[in-house]
């Protein structure tokens, strides 16, 4: 493992001087327009909220947990492939999983080993996606996608006893399972569910009958006037490896308690669910994708309904973002990614900054860029 310095409270002039001092094969071997990246990006005047938690390896979809009084972060682990830019992410060529791991936010941050690499699942061909982690009786369960040989993503699980890995992986996926973005949320009576789904690469719309439809629509439904896709919820079996029951819609309302419609490009979902809980309510999170908002809706139970209430971040520097929310001494962090190390979509990095309720409940939107 290595452990490298916090940069998530130092200035950018900063963190230009620290990614010139690595050398490029620090990250892993695109290191090259990394520093000329953050120089310009200082040059012009750009004020990033935070700064990446690594610069040793390129980081995005961070899903944060705090076990045994310790944060870890699994992330996506980002690498310069050979695939063309696309609308369906083909260029997302992720490989392996390495997890973070920090005793307090703004600490030193440690880079775990290989936790999980996609020529140990038997099923599963590339694309190894945004994870998620939970921990049950002893045993750590990180829950990736990827896809399987016919194209189809599916959704795996691996254990381990130590929660930076490495991971053995169930020789199958999760039955039932398809789509991305797994997120397992474990409520107050320690009952376990998993949200996930994403349309466009995620490929929600091509499993609308069940079966994976490698012909199926591009994007969406394609019917703006029409509820728009929902993403999935499941409770978990005892085990924490398979669904305790079929997938279920997550249902999202707007203030007049109508579902949100596939046209409502700035509010309905995209991709990367999240669930957390705060005062008794829930809070479902998610990406607007194409709009490029981090956004949530509350309800009153897991399964929802839930309705919108607003924006938790404006669109940051990349294409998209995909976020945890996760309490910490007190505070709620909001872990999130942007592409400030590198300027390309498909080289990310991690950041993680502070998020504030109002009195009634709502979340304070954050700016990524300072002005």
């Amino acid at each position: 493992m290595r452990r490298i310095r916090s940069l998530s409270v130092v200035p950018a002039l900063a963190l230009a001087i620290a990614i010139a001092a690595c050398s490029p094969s620090g990250l892993d071997g695109n290191a090259a327009a990394t520093n000329e990246s953050a120089a310009n990006a200082q040059g012009q005047g750009k004020r990033y909220l935070s700064q990446p938690l690594v610069t040793e390896i390129y980081t995005a979809d961070p899903s944060a947990h705090v076990f045994g009084g310790k944060i870890y972060v699994y992330n996506s682990h980002d690498i310069d492939g050979p695939t063309p830019e696309d609308d369906l992410g083909a260029h997302f060529e992720m490989r392996d999983y390495r997890v973070l791991s920090m005793d307090k936010i703004g600490g030193p941050v440690t880079i775990g080993p290989v936790a999980l690499d996609v020529s140990q699942v038997p099923w599963a061909e590339k694309q190894m996606w945004a994870p998620d982690a939970a921990y049950k009786n002893g045993t750590y369960y990180l829950y990736f996608p990827a896809k399987d040989r016919q194209g189809a993503f599916r959704i795996g699980v691996a254990t381990s006893k130590n929660p930076m890995g490495p991971f053995k992986p169930n020789p199958q996926p999760i039955k039932g399972s398809f789509s991305i973005d797994p997120a397992v949320f474990t409520d107050d009576d320690g009952k376990s569910y998993m949200y996930f789904g994403g349309i466009w690469g995620g490929q929600l719309q091509r499993n609308t009958s069940g079966t994976y439809d490698p012909n199926g629509s591009k994007t969406d439904l394609q019917a703006d006037d029409k509820p728009a896709l929902t993403p999935k919820v499941a409770a978990m079996d005892p085990g924490m490896t398979e669904f305790a029951e079929k997938p279920r819609d997550v249902v999202i309302l707007d203030e007049r308690g109508q579902p949100l419609k596939g046209g409502d490009h700035d509010r309905r979902f995209f991709e990367a669910s999240w669930m957390h809980k705060y005062n008794g309510k829930y809070y479902f999170s998610y990406s607007t994708g194409d709009t490029h908002y981090l956004v949530y809706a509350i309800g009153d139970s897991p399964y929802g309904p839930f309705t919108y209430k607003g924006r938790i971040m404006e669109p940051v520097e990349g294409w998209t973002t995909h976020h945890s929310i996760v309490e910490w001494d007190g505070r709620w962090w909001l872990f999130y990614a942007d592409t400030q190390l590198s300027g390309q979509t498909r080289l990310r990095n991690v950041k993680v900054t502070e998020m504030f309720y109002n009195p009634d409940g709502t979340i304070k939107t954050i700016n990524p860029v300072l002005k």
